[in-house]
């Protein structure tokens, strides 16, 4: 990988096997990275990138004005988040098997060990989150398949610093974030026919979003909905 500049933009260029140029704008802060073909020139790249400016900066901008959530320390009274509504956390220290209640619509109870660090608060939450967000995944996949027509033989949960979810096409294997057990279930079931529709179509295209419109006509509201919610603080790494 290498850079190029245009102006005070700084875009990696990543060269591969394929046809066609393809671009993206990464969060947290707007990096712009774009896929070549092996055999394109740089300055092909740069007129490519230069038609996109209006984009970019528009992505960009949708970066910096997102909330963010503050590094999390797992203490009492903290905000964390479930389905898109925020909880209080309290820590309740016992000699039993770790686990997290939800008992009202006010606080998330962490039981854990006594003098459990912040990784181990942490590590029995995410635990919690990934049971729960399969819980509400797995149906939704089992809805939409005989909807849109295809069978997802494996869906898989890890957190993903760039993506809220991937398809892998020839394993017919579905990958979420983990985040998304924090976000609405309506933002869940839009990433999940998102990801599906995927093995209809493999590209971003008009035919990709003419399914995308026609089994979630509101995609975009959803979208825009996932993109305003508070994001996670992570030590972004590329």
């Amino acid at each position: 990988m290498h850079t190029i500049s245009i102006g005070n933009m700084t875009i990696d260029v990543v060269r591969k096997e394929i046809k066609n140029m393809h671009l993206a704008v990464y969060p947290p802060y707007g990096r712009v990275r774009v896929a070549a073909p092996l055999r394109m020139d740089d300055e092909a790249i740069r007129l490519f990138v230069q038609s996109k400016i209006g984009w970019i900066r528009r992505q960009q901008s949708r970066y910096k004005g997102q909330n963010r959530e503050t590094p999390r320390e797992y203490v009492n009274r903290e905000s964390h988040y479930f389905q898109g509504k925020r909880y209080l956390l309290r820590v309740n220290e016992q000699d039993s098997p770790p686990r997290v209640i939800i008992k009202n619509k006010t606080y998330l109870d962490l039981y854990v060990r006594p003098n459990a660090t912040v990784e181990q608060r942490k590590s029995v939450l995410n635990e919690w989150y990934r049971k729960e967000l399969r819980e509400l995944a797995i149906p939704l996949v089992a809805k939409w398949e005989p909807i849109i027509g295809i069978e997802v033989n494996e869906l898989g949960i890890k957190l993903m610093k760039t993506k809220w979810g991937t398809c892998n096409i020839e394993a017919r294997r579905i990958w979420i974030n983990l985040e998304l057990a924090k976000k609405p279930v309506s933002c869940l079931e839009y990433i999940l026919v998102h990801e599906m529709i995927h093995l209809l179509e493999r590209h971003h295209n008009d035919r990709f979003k003419a399914y995308l419109k026609k089994f979630i006509p509101n995609w975009k509201l959803l979208r825009d909905e996932l993109n305003q919610l508070p994001a996670s603080h992570w030590g972004w790494k590329y």
